[in-house]
């Protein structure tokens, strides 16, 4: 699944990132950390991994989106 980074801290290595259909969704330090990321910026176009129900996701994994 796609998304954009929305809201990021360096600190605790969590934020957010919206759906393509404008809904937020939050992030941990463990989801950004699977992903191997060292930084992620505002409005950067990235790829998610989700699970449980539809209506209250949690991400498991945030990485940069590649074509």
């Amino acid at each position: 699944m796609q998304a954009t980074a929305y809201t990021y801290d360096p600190e605790s290595r969590s934020g957010q990132v919206l759906l393509d259909d404008g809904t937020p969704v939050p992030f941990d330090a463990a989801a950004f950390d699977a992903g191997g990321l060292r930084l992620l910026r505002v409005g950067q176009r990235v790829r998610i991994e989700v699970e449980g129900p539809e209506g209250a996701p949690r991400i498991t994994l945030v990485t940069l989106q590649t074509l």
